[in-house]
C-alpha cells in the first residue's frame, strides 16, 4: 500500500524540500511511470504511489499533518479520499504535456474498458480508457476545480464541549445550516479530544452541484475552560490552598479529580507552589489509550487578620527563628 511508505522517500526528496523541488521530482517520476509510456507490469501501481505522495506533499495543510504525525498517525486521520480531495489532475497533466480536455483517456488509454469520470456537469462515460478507479482505488476525492474553488461543498461547524465531556466522550446534538436550511445531527465524540480537533462526518455537507456526492461536515472542537481544572495536553492541574501550619507539619487534603475526590498526603515542610503528581488522573490520550497526570499545585494561605493570641504565637515563632 502506498500509504505505508515514506512520501519523501517515494518522491526522492528531502524533508525540507521546497514546493518547486517536490513538483519537479513528481513530474520526472510521473513521466517515467505514466502507464501509456511505461508498459511494465508495475507501472500503474508506481504511478498511483507517487501520485498519492505528491497529493499530500504538494498540499501545505496535509504536508504539515504528515510531518507532525508521521505516516502511521497521518493515515489514522486521513483516508485516501481525504488525501486526493482537491488534487487537480487536470491542471497537473496539462502541465506535463498530456493535454487537459481528455487527459483521462490520454493517461489510461491502454485497454478497451469503459470507465466513469467526473466532469463539470457530473459523470460521463468515456470509451477506450483504462479503469481509473482501479488505478486510484476508487477515490472520491478527485474533484474538478472551477474559478480556483474545489466544489466539494464541505461545511465546518463549531462543536463546544465541557472538559468532562471531552474527557469521557459524549453524544451531542449539533445544528448547522445548508443553504439556509437548519440541519441537526447527533455526533459521538471520542474520549480525550481537544480544542482544534475536527470530527469528519462524510456526506453530511452541502449537495454537489457538479453532480457528484455531497461534501462532508467537519465539526471543529472547542473545549471550554473548566472552573476547577486547567488542561495542558493530556495533563490536568488543580490548585489547593493549605495553611502555613499544615505546610510545616504536613497534612492530608481532599483533591478533586475527574473520577471523584481523592485523599492526598502533603508531607511536612512542603513549600508554596510545590506540585504533587497523581499519575493517570489526567485526560485520556486518543492515540495511546492511556491517561495523562493530574498535578496538585500547593498554595500557602496567609491569614490577613490575626487574633491577639495568634499574633503572640507568631511573634514567638519569629523569635525562635521561624
Amino acid at each position: 500500500m502506498a500509504g505505508k511508505r515514506d512520501y519523501y522517500e517515494v518522491l526522492g526528496v528531502k524533508k525540507n524540500a521546497t514546493e518547486e523541488e517536490i513538483k519537479k521530482a513528481y513530474r520526472k517520476l510521473a513521466l517515467q511511470f505514466h502507464p501509456d509510456r511505461n508498459k511494465s507490469k508495475d507501472a500503474e501501481e508506481k504511478f498511483k504511489t507517487i501520485s498519492e505522495a505528491y497529493a499530500v506533499l504538494s498540499d501545505k495543510q496535509k504536508r504539515a499533518q504528515y510531518d507532525q504525525f508521521g505516516a502511521a498517525g497521518f493515515h489514522q486521520r486521513y483516508s485516501q479520499e481525504d488525501i486526493f480531495r482537491g488534487f487537480d489532475l487536470g491542471d497537473l497533466f496539462k502541465d506535463l504535456g498530456f493535454g487537459s480536455g481528455d487527459f483521462f483517456t490520454t493517461i489510461f488509454g491502454h485497454d478497451n474498458k469503459r470507465y466513469q469520470t467526473r466532469t463539470r456537469g457530473g459523470y460521463s462515460q468515456r470509451p477506450g480508457g483504462g479503469n481509473f478507479e482501479t488505478i486510484f482505488s476508487g477515490q472520491e476525492g478527485f474533484r474538478s476545480h472551477q474559478s480556483g474553488k474545489t466544489p466539494n461543498n464541505d461545511i465546518v461547524a463549531p462543536l463546544q464541549l465541557t472538559l468532562r465531556e471531552a474527557a469521557f466522550g459524549t453524544k451531542k446534538n449539533v445544528t448547522y445550516q445548508i443553504h439556509g436550511a437548519v440541519k441537526e445531527i447527533t455526533v459521538k465524540t471520542p474520549p480525550g479530544i481537544g480544542t482544534g480537533k475536527k470530527l469528519r462526518l462524510a456526506g453530511k455537507g452541502s449537495p454537489n452541484s457538479f453532480g457528484g456526492p455531497p461534501g462532508d461536515l467537519y465539526l471543529k472542537v472547542e473545549v471550554l475552560n473548566d472552573p476547577i481544572f486547567q488542561r495542558d495536553g493530556d495533563n490536568l492541574s488543580v490548585e489547593k490552598k493549605i495553611k502555613f501550619t499544615e505546610a510545616v507539619l504536613g497534612t492530608t487534603i481532599e483533591v478533586p479529580t475527574l473520577d471523584g475526590n481523592k485523599t492526598v498526603k502533603v508531607p511536612p515542610g512542603t513549600q508554596g507552589n510545590t506540585k504533587i503528581r497523581l499519575k493517570g488522573f489526567g485526560m485520556p490520550n486518543m492515540e495511546k489509550g492511556d491517561k495523562g497526570d493530574l498535578y496538585v499545585k500547593i498554595a500557602l494561605g496567609t491569614p490577613k487578620n490575626l487574633t491577639k493570641k495568634q499574633r503572640e504565637l507568631i511573634e514567638n515563632l519569629a523569635a525562635e527563628g521561624l
